[in-house]
């Protein structure tokens, strides 16, 4: 199966992922990281795209999965220390992914949630049907998730299947693997001493190698009962319980500090999973956690050595860069406010520079550089500057009452704010066209991997034709089996092979009676036979052409007077039978999919012509002194394989029982047989008594038939 692995970097993806390729399956997966950071285990392809690209259709498309996993609440891509903004992300990239495979809809959806949807105290087991009772917001955004893939599954009517693993874990390699409470435990003691417990929360643990073993069973099952499952291991403790088995682990005396937590007893039931999937777990609890403290305790330093001074710089850094970055273009202005208000002081008296405005220069020096908001800025401060010079020679209420003064502000805030707003209409024009550009360049960047991860895909394909579904081998594997089918049953099992190498319901085989008519011989749907039990071929003149020179006929105008597809089978370069397909899909009508069917029906054509042999070879033995009534053993035989047929729905027949006696069999063969088509037979059942099938007919057109018998006067019953 094509299996697609959606999420981030982590132990869980990477034992998903070993699981499946020893399956032998072929994987794909997502990252969701488009810069390639991550390290994986090994998969047949990569896709490098963020959850929130145009592209994921056709990602989901060139992979074309038989089932598709999303981590979920097990997606590393996440980083809930910013929980808020985090809680837009995953729940906008979850509807992207849910919106593209809705588009595909190709195969069945496992999305991974968590224990953390519910909190509280549970005197029972929490079945599936529980109402969610996280506090937080990252139970509250799992929940909605959940929420999403119902309403998807429900109302779009997707396969999708929610799986909920009850605390999850898993012996960590480093310090960010550590994600869960035993991990935390471990981790707390080697820092500070000690482990703190809650003596009442008591919880299940599901080790994460049995998890990937409960999700591969949904993985390969073709049906399942429900649309959500928890999987759990039934392996109740508490944290109290769990600290002792780490300090013993760990062969420590330090104190376990017990304090009365908010969360009771929270256990998931695990018991509708395990009765339809009949699984059990194979990882022992305490062995595992001990396992885990031994580990982590020798390589402590991997886990617990951290720079603290340098973290609370990080983190200072992290708060108020916002703060920083905004105050920016305000100091530089005020620092360039020092030079231009000396220069104006220079100027002022001067014989030559008199005229010069240094203060205009500034505000338009910013505006152009900053924009509009700047320019305020800078004019309030050129006003500020301008005021304070001309105090040196006059009182500030001679200032204020000279209209000059009111000229001179608001021509330098006109010209600010005018050269502003039109820096900012151009900055602004310019990052929407570099916006789109960006946009118009990502999708390129994005469809050319896409394309080149078609082309490895293919060169991969083509390294393994033999044994995948169009190579020759299991072709050949395929139609084989004619030749081991009874020769009066070949024609019946070609057309159920036609069925599945040509993936179409719709196969009719045509026998050719002369030049101009076919009679339908075999067909597997009513569409097959749309065309009736006879056909003057000779007048689809398009057909006919292409049949003429032996080429398949490929109805490229879509007529849907005439089948999609047509070939012939051939003997000594003369037409023997016509094979018609309805019911491909347009991709499938390219002229690779017509040698296709041309390399299968020459393996069929050997199987049919061999048995048509074989039939005339025996042809003295299988009919009545001469006659053309048929023995009772060939007869039979014939019987069956139309009866057998028609259960399949492959043929229709009629069964006539003709009441005469004995002595009269050799008359009604000799008159009967020449108002008979030829595809019809006559002959003798175990019952001594003379039998007409009539092929590709059904009870109603049996009708004309017993007239004629009538008309020579032969009495026939229909035999149910």
């Amino acid at each position: 199966m094509n299996i697609l692995l959606v999420g981030g970097t982590c132990s869980l993806m990477n034992n998903i992922i070993l699981k499946l390729r020893k399956e032998g399956h072929r994987v794909f997966l997502l990252t969701g990281d488009k810069y390639k950071h991550s390290k994986y285990e090994k998969v047949f392809e990569r896709y490098d795209f963020p959850y929130d690209s145009e592209n994921l259709n056709e990602i989901i498309e060139s992979v074309n999965p038989d089932v598709t996993i999303l981590l979920g609440a097990f997606d590393t891509n996440y980083l809930w220390n910013g929980e808020e903004r985090e809680t837009v992300h995953f729940i906008s990239h979850m509807v992207n992914i849910l919106v593209a495979y809705s588009v595909v809809n190709r195969g069945k959806l496992i999305y991974l949630s968590s224990d953390e949807v519910f909190s509280g105290d549970y005197p029972d087991d929490i079945t599936e049907g529980e109402k969610f009772s996280g506090y937080g917001i990252r139970p509250a955004a799992l929940s909605q998730a959940e929420e999403l893939c119902e309403n998807f599954r429900v109302n779009r009517g997707l396969d999708i299947t929610l799986l909920r693993l009850d605390h999850l874990y898993s012996i960590p390699k480093d310090k960010n693997d550590i994600n869960n409470i035993c991990a935390g435990m471990c981790l707390e003691y080697l820092r500070d001493g000690y482990i703190k417990a809650d003596e009442n929360h008591t919880f299940s643990m599901l080790y994460e190698k049995d998890a990937v073993e409960y999700i591969y069973k949904v993985v390969k099952s073709k049906k399942r009962v429900h649309s959500i499952y928890h999987l759990s291991s039934n392996d109740v403790v508490n944290e109290v319980e769990l600290a002792s088995w780490i300090l013993q682990a760990m062969q420590s005396e330090a104190n376990i500090v017990t304090t009365p937590g908010k969360n009771g007893r929270c256990v998931l039931s695990g018991r509708k999973f395990e009765e339809e999937f009949d699984v059990y777990t194979f990882c022992d609890c305490k062995k595992t956690i001990e396992k885990m403290a031994l580990y982590m305790q020798k390589h402590k330093n991997v886990f617990v050595n951290e720079d603290k001074e340098g973290s609370i710089l990080k983190n200072l850094w992290e708060k108020w860069k916002w703060l920083v970055r905004a105050l920016v273009p305000f100091i530089e202005n005020l620092i360039c406010f020092i030079p231009f208000f000396m220069l104006n002081n220079r100027t002022v008296g001067s014989q030559y520079f008199a005229n010069l405005d240094p203060f205009l220069l500034y505000v338009l020096l910013f505006a152009i550089v900053y924009g509009q908001q700047q320019a305020t800025f800078s004019a309030i401060c050129a006003v500020a500057g301008y005021m304070f010079r001309q105090m040196y020679t006059r009182t500030g209420f001679e200032v204020l009452l000279d209209y000059n003064t009111y000229v001179w502000i608001a021509q330098l805030f006109i010209l600010g704010l005018v050269v502003g707003y039109m820096r900012d209409q151009i900055r602004t024009m310019r990052a929407e066209s570099a916006e789109l550009e960006e946009h118009l360049s990502r999708q390129i960047v994005d469809i050319r991997d896409i394309n080149e991860s078609n082309v490895r895909v293919r060169e991969v394909m083509e390294q393994q034709l033999v044994g995948q579904k169009d190579s020759l081998g299991k072709i050949y594997s395929i139609t084989r089996q004619l030749d081991q089918s009874m020769p009066d049953k070949v024609v019946f099992h070609a057309v159920e092979m036609l069925t599945k190498l040509m993936e179409t319901k719709d196969v009719a085989f045509y026998s050719v009676v002369n030049d101009d008519y076919a009679r339908l011989f075999s067909a597997s749907s009513e569409k097959a036979r749309s065309l009736g039990n006879s056909i003057r071929y000779r007048e689809m003149t398009e057909i006919y052409d292409e049949l003429l020179e032996e080429k398949v006929y490929i109805n490229k105008t879509m007529d849907e007077r005439y089948p999609l597809m047509v070939r012939g089978i051939y003997e000594d370069g003369k037409l023997q039978m016509v094979i018609m397909l309805w019911g491909l899909n347009w991709e499938k009508m390219t002229l690779g999919r017509a040698n296709f069917l041309t390399v299968v029906s020459y393996l069929i054509q050997n199987a049919v012509l061999r048995a048509q042999r074989y039939i005339q070879a025996l042809e003295e033995k299988r009919y009545s002194h001469g006659s053309r009534i048929l023995e009772k053993d060939a007869f039979e035989s014939l019987v069956q394989a139309y009866v057998k047929a028609e259960e399949k729905n492959l043929v229709e027949c009629t069964l006539l029982k003709v009441c005469v006696q004995p002595e009269q069999y050799q008359e009604v063969g000799r008159k009967m047989v020449e108002k008979m088509r030829d595809s019809d037979y006559i002959g003798i059942m175990e019952d001594d008594q003379l039998y007409v099938l009539l092929a590709n007919t059904g009870q109603e057109n049996a009708v004309i038939v017993q007239k004629r018998f009538e008309e020579n006067g032969y009495r026939t019953e229909i035999v149910e």
